[in-house]
């Protein structure tokens, strides 16, 4: 068994649940993983978080989104942090126009729907993620609240395996 696992598993509750936290910003979420303490393998951690996720509702959806950063900006907990660094590292080399653009696209995003642009940055530059937040602009508001969702979901996997690897 991985050891952060392990020793998760192990953990008191409000320390398993802070580690649940930085990888997904929905309390209930974090809380409904650590009742499924003890978790065996990574792999059915994995399956656990997306099964999870599946049964939260628009208000967890939208606990997670305002505890994830803007693009290029940071905020929430130490670790998480320092790992929506390393996803929105596409940005650190953006050009001046494009960081303006995404500034603003992220305002109209958020006056249209009501939460933070969330895309799964990872491996994608400015200009792809300023791309997809232009179409997603279009999109209508329960599509797009499923969209960003699903944004999160990978993310919260992404981090499960940081974490794990932490």
């Amino acid at each position: 068994m991985n050891a952060v696992l392990e020793a998760w598993n192990n953990a008191d509750e409000s320390s398993a649940k802070e580690a649940m936290l930085a990888c997904c910003g929905a309390r209930r979420w974090a809380e409904q993983m650590v009742a499924l303490r003890p978790i065996p393998s990574i792999a059915e951690l994995s399956e656990a978080a997306d099964r999870v996720w599946a049964d939260m509702s628009g208000a967890d959806w939208m606990e997670a989104f305002a505890r994830h950063p803007r693009i290029g900006e940071r905020k929430a907990s130490e670790k998480s942090t320092a790992w929506s660094t390393q996803e929105q590292a596409g940005t650190s080399s953006a050009a001046n126009h494009v960081m303006r653009e995404l500034a603003e696209g992220n305002g109209q995003y958020e006056e249209r729907f009501g939460f933070t642009y969330i895309v799964c940055a990872s491996g994608k530059s400015a200009d792809e993620m300023l791309t997809i937040l232009q179409r997603r602009l279009a999109n209508e508001p329960v599509a797009e609240l499923k969209e960003a969702a699903e944004q999160q979901r990978q993310i919260l996997q992404i981090r499960l395996g940081k974490w794990l690897l932490s």
